[in-house]
């Protein structure tokens, strides 16, 4: 499974951007699948979780602000991102776990930096 993220790039506080993560296998069966970031200096947070049949999970500290959902049709996970902060600035990785396997399979990452 490869997964690939895109949508990455410089942004002003206040702006938005959306993440892409592509998978190349059918997502239909994951049973998480996911935006995480790494900020330097920082260990790799959670940002948001997307699993079927439940709720998607976010960090406090975007939620409100940034929206995960999925296209199965497509094998995508998307991050829609409003609001951005200085403070979002990281590398974002994307992250798939599928069903009847304990393998979590990421992506590459894509840089976000929210600058004036």
């Amino acid at each position: 499974v490869q997964l690939q993220a895109s949508g990455g790039g410089l942004v002003q506080p206040g702006g938005s951007l959306r993440l892409s993560c592509a998978a190349s296998t059918s997502i239909f069966s994951i049973t998480v699948m996911g935006w995480y970031r790494q900020a330097p200096g920082k260990r790799r947070e959670l940002v948001a979780t997307i699993s079927p049949g439940r709720d998607p999970n976010y960090a406090g500290s975007v939620e409100g602000r940034f929206t995960i959902s999925k296209d199965t049709a497509k094998n995508t996970v998307y991050l829609q991102m409003n609001s951005l902060q200085q403070e979002d600035t990281a590398v974002y990785y994307c992250k798939a776990r599928f069903r009847g396997e304990v393998t979590d399979y990421w992506g590459p990452g894509t840089q976000v930096t929210v600058s004036s």
